[in-house]
This record gives structure tokens, sequence and C-alpha cells, in this order.
């Protein structure tokens, strides 16, 4: 299939060559030209769209799925063996997720979690697992779609890092020099955040990652390293990123906010899209871009320490969305958690460069192309995502992650006919998230 697409892309380019004066073509010709055609998918998939959500290792949300790799107990650095025990989403105690953190709990892959409880907890706290009744939503997708239980985070930190990783395939700000924290803003006394990166106060930084398990510090975090995102609008290929609006908690998690040149340039006003809920209404009602990122408010996110429980029902209602769509023949919708929250998972991370891997995170990947009730083995990481897409639309590798990960093809089979999308129930209406309160910010490491 691929070199017959390929095949068709040189095609496709020699017609555009052939419309030059010199062919022919005319003066009209020419100004049509002058914007490349965009390429021809190598996949039945035409449409992404990566809902990205919050701090929970594999064990922890999809604690005893069936068919997966799980655990339903740990070993603490004392060597006593502890079973995992219930902690609702709506939890308020938060686990350190810093890099520091992670290096403390993979105890160089004896996996010590204890080592990163939190302060006034007891030292098997992160050794939990959501109860079912709080993950069903994400079981019933999984169980009818496809999950991988060896996806894992590309990088080794919070949610800062994972979301450059998500949107850049990384965080090099040059030789050696990686962010690897959250800005670090609420720590030298300034204003609650209202975004990290560009936005954030003067004198925030970003600190670096230093040798065994340290960080050095580092630079403002406003950046201008490529995206993904540069690569659509360079081919013509329409892309959106739904994310909480400035002065919201979420907006953090606004990972364009961090690219100097899109934060500041015609992409802000045109493709980063404010509110987050404004997908419920787009997807149904008109033609899905390219690419689409999603982000929730803290109050959805599944993060700790946000006193609620109802990310699951706001990822529902984001995949019923785009499943009503015009498109749903031609997406693939991939969900998946930025870091691993602090809580405890057995599977010790391959460490294949300075940044990571970090520890497991889950991924779901719905489509009427997703293999069904398909648990996948192989190992991915959030550079996978961004491969995918690389390879169906022939756009290079930006940096480490995406150009040494898979590209999900075990999770698809295209040669199955797709079927009409039945929408997943959700107990709340999409109307509820566009008029719902917002939780106290869940995330300050």
């Amino acid at each position: 299939m691929r070199t017959t697409r390929r095949i068709l892309r040189f095609i496709g380019g020699a017609a555009a060559l052939c419309a030059l004066p010199a062919c022919g073509g005319g003066a009209a010709a020419v100004a049509q030209s002058a914007v490349p055609p965009a390429p021809a998918p190598l996949t039945p998939i035409r449409h992404v769209v990566i809902v990205i959500q919050e701090n929970r290792s594999f064990d922890n949300l999809f604690y005893g799925f069936p068919g997966a790799d799980t655990a339903t107990s740990g070993v603490m650095s004392s060597g006593q063996q502890v079973a995992l025990s219930p902690v609702g989403l709506e939890t308020s105690v938060d686990i350190d997720h810093s890099h520091t953190n992670w290096y403390t709990e993979y105890a160089n892959g004896k996996l010590y979690f204890d080592r990163g409880s939190p302060a006034g907890e007891p030292p098997n706290y992160p050794y939990s697992y959501v109860p079912h009744a709080e993950t069903a939503p994400y079981f019933a997708m999984a169980s009818k779609y496809a999950l991988a239980d060896r996806m894992f985070q590309s990088n080794t930190g919070p949610s800062f890092v994972a979301h450059l990783y998500l949107t850049a395939g990384g965080s090099k700000l040059g030789p050696g020099r990686f962010a690897d924290e959250n800005p670090n803003q609420e720590n030298q006394g300034l204003p609650l955040k209202v975004g990290w990166g560009c936005d954030d106060p003067a004198g925030s930084t970003v600190n670096l990652l230093g040798p065994g398990g340290t960080d050095v510090p580092g630079p403002f975090p406003c950046f201008d390293f490529e995206t993904l995102a540069d690569e659509l609008d360079a081919k013509g290929l329409s892309w959106r990123y739904y994310a909480p609006a400035v002065g919201t908690v979420g907006y953090g998690w606004s990972a364009f906010d961090a690219i100097r040149h899109i934060r500041f340039g015609a992409d802000w006003g045109r493709d980063v899209i404010s509110p987050e809920t404004q997908i419920l209404s787009d997807a149904p009602n008109a033609p899905l871009p390219t690419v689409t990122w999603v982000v929730p408010t803290g109050a959805n996110s599944d993060h700790a320490g946000s006193k609620s429980a109802t990310g699951p029902a706001w990822v529902t209602a984001v995949v019923n969305a785009v499943g009503a769509s015009p498109d749903w023949n031609s997406t693939a919708i991939f969900v998946t958690w930025d870091d691993w929250g602090g809580w405890y998972d057995h599977v010790v991370p391959p460490q294949v460069d300075p940044m990571g891997l970090g520890f497991r995170v889950p991924l779901i990947v719905i489509s009427p192309y997703a293999r069904h009730g398909y648990v996948s083995h192989v190992q991915h990481e959030f550079g996978s995502i961004l491969r995918f897409v690389e390879n169906d639309f022939g756009l290079a590798a930006l940096q480490a992650s995406d150009a040494r990960a898979d590209d999900l093809s075990d999770m698809f089979d295209f040669t199955q006919a797709p079927q009409p999308f039945v929408p997943f129930a959700t107990g709340r209406s999409p109307a509820s998230f566009r008029h719902a309160p917002e939780a106290t910010p869940p995330d300050d490491d």
C-alpha cells in the first residue's frame, strides 16, 4: 500500500509541475502551484485527534484490565510487598511528579515508589489504583477498540515537558540541553501561573536535565524549535489545538504557549482554540482538521489534587463528538496521559536516552480501523503518536523520540470495513462541561 501511495504522490507532484507555463499551464496555474498540494495519506486515516489527560500510570488507571500486563502489588524499599489499594480520582493528595522524583522512584530500576510518597501520607500511598467504578468509561473504550500496555512517557518528568514531546517530539534546546521540569514561577514567589511558557511572569525559568537525576538552572520557558504544527503548516495541512483559555486552570497545559513563533504568530488566533469545550460542537458539525489536540481543564484532567472525578466523562464526551463527525470513517483518536503522576507502575522503563523513557502511561486508540478488543504489548512512546502522523502524511521527524519510535501500526487493521460509531455512555450532557465550575489548581510541581 505504501509503495502505491508514494507512486500516486509522485504523479500528483508531476501534475503540479506541468501546470507551469513551460507546460502550457498559464499564469493562473503558476499561482496555484505556489502552494504544494497536500500529500496523500499512506493509510485511510486523514484526521488524527490527540486527547491528552493528566498524570496516571498504567497500573493505576487500568488495574486488572483483561489481557493487559498489570500488577496487584509492589515492593517497597524496605523489601515489604504491599497490595495496591483503591484511591479515587477525586483525591486531594497529589504526588510529586517532577523529574527529580521520577529518579527517586525509579531507584536504578528497583521501583521504590515509597521513596516518593507525599509528606503526611503512608509510604505505600503511591501503590494505588483508581476504582473500576470510576474508570468504567475508559475500560469500555479500550475493550471495544485498542489499548497499549507498553506505552511509555518519552520523558522522565512532569507535564510541561511531556506536552512538548506530544507536540514537538522533544524538549531539546541545544546540545545536551533538555528542559526537564515545569517552569518554576511559583517557587520564586511570583503570581499564580496563567500559563507555562511565553506568558510566564518575568523571572520565571525552567530547569534543565543535570547529571545523576539532578536539575540545573535553565532559561525563560519560551522557545522557538519546530513543532508538528509547523510541519503541517508547511504542507498546507490543517490543525487545531483546543485548550483552556488564558487565566484558567489548565492553561498551563497549553503547550504552544511555550513556542514563541506560534504564541505571537498568526497560528495563535487561528488554530489555538479556547475554551477547549468548543471541540464538542465543532467536531460533529464541521470538517475535522488533519491533526487536533485536546487539553482538559483541571477539573476534567484526571489529575490528583483537582478533587474531581469528571475526567472519564469528559474524554467520553470528546470521543462521542468526534465519533459524530462526518469524518469518522477516516479518523484515529489517540487518548493518552501526559505523565505517571507519581503513581506506582511495575514495569521497568527502558532507558534509551538521557531523558527517558519514563514510566508507562495508558494509550487508547479509537478508530474505525483500530483492532477490536486488542491489547498491544509492543513498545510505544509519545513519539509513536507523532511518528504515525509523520509517516501517514509524509512529514519529517522532529526530535529524538519520534525519530526512534514505532508508528503504532500494530494497533490498526486497515483491511477491515469501517463501522458506524456507537456513542459511549457518559452520564453527562456536553452542555454540562461548557458551564462547569473550575477546580483549584492541581499542578504546581
